[in-house]
């Protein structure tokens, strides 16, 4: 297997100009501490976007900046023409007989390091269920939210530990795919099969007097199952593995 993807295609307009040339402006923060472009900055894109600033809305009223009543500016005009000759993001996927052999291990190799990277460096967290997680984890076991809040659109206080602890399970199980070495830790002791021939020829397998092997099946079964519980919620969020 060969995989080359290259960056997505970039954006380049007004607004994005307006930062390069106001680089010495500081981020903003909202009030659950993301940061976003000043105000100030925003504004001098609309500028150089429509020649014009839109005045303050009130609260409820709709605000849009792509109106149809807006005459984009000559630089505007040009930055679309510039990204609409950018050439597109190129994939490229180049796969061998012996991929498919094991396409879950394959996979995961490619996975795997993906969700570790995405795990370090998410910005923000989509809805997770609550019965995805541990108690400890889900909505209930925060501090009630009051109407207004919810309203307004707040989150509690788990909201972001329970996307963490879904990529921390789906992590753990596709590593689990990749090093199947964890299934050491079930056994113990030493094996001493040995073979013992019957009158009718035939062959027994019997143990021997050295033999001390013994599995933890039970507990070999609940990691098992967490790692299922991995794939399950893989398949149930994959459409939320952005950043």
């Amino acid at each position: 297997m060969h995989v080359k993807i290259g960056k997505h295609k970039s954006w380049f307009g007004p607004y994005q100009l307006a930062e390069k040339l106001m680089f010495w402006v500081p981020k903003e923060k909202d009030e659950y501490g993301f940061p976003h472009t000043a105000d100030r900055v925003h504004k001098f894109g609309e500028w150089l976007a429509y020649g014009s600033i839109e005045p303050e809305k009130e609260v409820g009223e709709v605000y849009s900046l792509f109106r149809e009543d807006r005459k984009p500016t000559l630089l505007h005009r040009f930055l679309i023409w510039i990204n609409s000759i950018c050439p597109e993001r190129t994939i490229k996927v180049r796969l061998d007989p012996w991929d498919t052999w094991s396409a879950d291990h394959t996979l995961a190799y490619i996975i795997h390091p993906l969700l570790v990277q995405l795990r370090k460096e998410v910005h923000g967290s989509p809805y997770v269920d609550n019965r995805d997680v541990p108690i400890e984890l889900r909505s209930t076991s925060a501090p009630a939210l009051s109407q207004e809040q919810k309203d307004s659109g707040e989150i509690d206080d788990n909201h972001h530990k329970r996307w963490e602890w879904v990529l921390d399970e789906m992590i753990f199980a596709f590593h689990s795919k990749i090093d199947d070495s964890w299934e050491k830790q079930f056994e113990s002791g030493e094996s001493d099969l040995q073979f013992k021939k019957l009158e009718d020829g035939s062959s027994l397998m019997i143990h021997g007097k050295n033999h001390t092997k013994k599995y933890d099946w039970k507990g070999r079964k609940a990691y098992e199952k967490r790692i299922a519980n991995g794939f399950k919620l893989f398949g149930k969020y994959y459409s939320n593995l952005w950043n």
